[in-house]
């Protein structure tokens, strides 16, 4: 870091990222330059700059440990935007969660497992939450049917992780969604 007349710390290399060098950071005397994937040949530095300036373009290092350094002329704000284009990302699943009580109506539960059949085809895992109040402790047995009824209905898409298991107040099951055969090739970053 370093501070300027107004007493402001700025940073000393302003310029792109240090995974490509642009323009008059390119250090090689000697480089191979492309523009709009057609060789140009093997050319000075200065040379190369000049002529990505005449196209109002900017020359980017794209390899830097060959023999010469390959440069490219392209927009770097575009060539920048197309390498984050395609780096994989990688895929985030969530548990999300649905609330259930013990004495829940059949229209309420089928609206919840619409809800929790969209999250697993979305690849979401779900926990399935039954909270018990008052006197309802005594019967366990009746939030292990709402669970059963759930996992039921969601059967053809989901599998179920981690069977109802009551912890104080709350009974918690976790489904998971089924692994389609289209899915055994890929990995999580696909």
């Amino acid at each position: 870091m370093s501070t300027d007349p107004s007493g402001r710390s700025r940073r000393l290399d302003r310029g792109p990222s240090a995974a490509h060098r642009i323009n008059h950071r390119i250090r090689a005397p000697q480089i191979r330059v492309l523009l709009d994937d057609q060789q140009l040949g093997v050319m000075t530095t200065p040379d190369a700059l000049r002529l990505a300036h005449e196209h109002g373009l900017d020359l980017v290092e794209i390899s830097p440990l060959a023999t010469p350094p390959v440069c490219r002329i392209v927009d770097y704000g575009r060539f920048k935007y197309d390498q984050a284009k395609q780096r994989p990302r990688p895929r985030v699943v969530e548990t999300k969660e649905m609330v259930f009580r013990p004495k829940t109506d059949d229209h309420d539960l089928e609206f919840k497992v619409r809800h929790i059949r969209r999250f697993l085809e979305d690849g979401h895992r779900v926990r399935l939450v039954i909270v018990f109040r008052g006197r309802e402790l005594a019967h366990p047995r009746t939030g292990k049917l709402v669970v059963d009824r759930v996992v039921e209905r969601s059967a053809d898409l989901a599998h179920v992780e981690a069977d109802a298991r009551l912890e104080g107040r709350r009974m918690t099951a976790l489904i998971a969604p089924k692994r389609r055969q289209a899915d055994f090739g890929r990995t999580f970053n696909d």
